[in-house]
């Protein structure tokens, strides 16, 4: 046996950090590799297709790429608004979003609010489970900052409005646009966009077509958010 690996395995610490330091490398080169290169799945969407098969051996994701000048500046500026008002402008997280969150957590005396951008989300989506554990949300930050150093804001947004979820099995602008309203992710309206974007918190609570009293309220929100959404 090689003395490094020897050496190795009489020391489980630096063992262990030598494959922290290995997995955030693995991490590091694929998003190098996506800056140029479209990611054709994400862990999350690996995962719900695992669980749609218990049911549906056959079961499929609907999901299909589109570049970011065939999606909606309408879609691009309703999800802006609702998910991450200071997008454009922060390095990954919302410092003051965060604070606000957790001093409402701290009244409330459980966690009833987050404060996650869209990178962090992006970050979530593209390598994590959803177990919920501090190291997760520690990798989740370290990924969003990779993020940001290697993707610029257009690219991020771009992927980002690819690989949500917008419904059981229903991932990216295009094929929610198709299963929601039946048009392009380039013809959505501004109506339409905001419906999308009050999705997003929970969108396998909604069918093709439903509307609800909070949905139709929050996407009126977002609607008269959006004109002050800046867009990358």
């Amino acid at each position: 046996m090689p003395r490094i690996l020897r050496w190795l395995l009489w020391h489980p610490f630096v063992a262990g950090l030598a494959a922290v330091l290995l997995l955030q490398l693995w991490f590091l080169a694929h998003i190098a590799w996506w800056a140029s290169h479209d990611p054709g799945s994400t862990a999350f969407m690996r995962a719900r297709l695992e669980i749609l098969r218990e049911e549906d051996p056959g079961a499929r994701l609907k999901h299909r790429w589109v570049p970011y000048a065939r999606i909606s500046a309408h879609l691009k500026r309703a999800i802006i608004a609702a998910e991450d008002a200071k997008f454009a402008t922060h390095r990954g997280f919302d410092w003051e979003a965060i604070r606000k969150a957790h001093e409402r957590n701290v009244r409330e005396g459980e966690v009833v609010a987050g404060a996650s951008t869209i990178t962090q989300q992006l970050a979530k989506n593209l390598f994590l489970s959803g177990e919920r554990a501090w190291w997760r949300k520690v990798e989740e930050a370290a990924i969003a900052v990779m993020l940001e150093v290697m993707l610029d804001k257009r690219r991020i947004l771009e992927i980002y409005l690819n690989v949500i979820e917008w419904g059981d099995g229903v991932f990216g602008a295009e094929a929610a646009a198709r299963h929601h309203f039946g048009v392009s992710a380039a013809a959505l309206t501004p109506q339409q966009a905001a419906h999308l974007a009050a999705m997003v918190p929970s969108p396998r609570q909604y069918r093709a077509g439903q509307t609800t009293p909070y949905l139709a309220g929050r996407a009126a929100t977002i609607l008269a958010r959006m004109n002050g959404a800046a867009v990358p």
